[in-house]
């Protein structure tokens, strides 16, 4: 492209355009920087959001219609997921376009996409203006592939493209997706885990005593009663264990039999 007065080289894709005077580049849509309501400073882009490297992106209808922007950055297929808004590229990109202006087809979608990573294609997600519906469907492919909660890819989608704004019927379509996922997984066990109608331990299981309980240890008992120390009468008189000394009975016996012997 030829420079023209008053234009200047797009910092971005190189084209020239009239910057200064608010004028968006005619290829990559890039412009000088708008000031909102709140005084807020505001980048506007024609990049689209890069939700997952190298293969998952997000974006507005404005992003979808300018094919050598997301040439260059490798995109190949794209997620259409307004029916009212055209595929302009047929002819340069795989498109997969959503049929139903009301419901989010979630499971339509996430099929689309999950071909798309099989293939390592990099694939642009869109709506009118990137903020609600495409948002949506992108939270739902991480809900489902990576199994993370609504709140987390929620906030994974809000890092990477903070304008996004889910409006109310969106957010509860996601509800009721997650719903979908994590409420059925709940309650099954997991991939390849055998199931046990009871613990392998008795002692963890129900109705079964607990080690303490196996053993019944008795009281003790200082008034008399029978103890665990109690020990049965055997009938041996004490001085049967008498050592290092004769018998008693004996000493009298040998004196009796000989009163006049010497004990030396």
């Amino acid at each position: 492209m030829r420079k023209r007065e008053r234009e200047n080289p797009c910092g971005i894709c190189g084209h020239y355009h009239k910057y200064e005077e608010g004028e968006p580049c005619g290829v990559c849509g890039h412009r000088m920087p708008t000031v909102s309501d709140m005084g807020s400073t505001i980048q506007v882009s024609a990049f689209p959001s890069e939700i997952l490297p190298e293969f998952l992106f997000l974006g507005s209808y404005d992003n979808a219609s300018r094919a050598e922007l997301l040439k260059s950055q490798g995109i190949s297929r794209v997620l259409n997921t307004v029916p009212a808004c055209q595929n302009l590229y047929k002819n340069s990109f795989t498109y997969h376009c959503l049929g139903d202006e009301q419901d989010l087809q979630f499971d339509d979608a996430i099929q689309f996409l999950e071909q798309c990573e099989r293939d390592r294609a990099r694939v642009l997600v869109h709506c009118m203006s990137g903020k609600s519906r495409s948002p949506a469907i992108v939270i739902a492919y991480l809900m489902k592939s990576r199994g993370w909660k609504l709140a987390q890819s929620y906030q994974w989608v809000k890092d990477r493209r903070p304008y996004v704004d889910l409006n109310q019927g969106v957010y509860h379509q996601l509800e009721a997706y997650e719903q979908k996922i994590f409420g059925s997984l709940e309650n099954q066990p997991a991939f390849g885990m055998p199931v046990f109608s009871s613990p392998v331990l008795p002692s963890l299981s129900f109705n079964y005593p607990k080690p303490s309980d196996s053993v019944q240890i008795p009281a003790f008992n200082f008034s008399g009663a029978t103890s665990i120390f109690a020990r049965p009468d055997i009938g041996i008189p004490p001085q049967e264990f008498t050592f290092g000394a004769a018998h008693t009975s004996d000493i009298h016996l040998s004196s009796n039999q000989n009163p006049n012997s010497n004990m030396d």
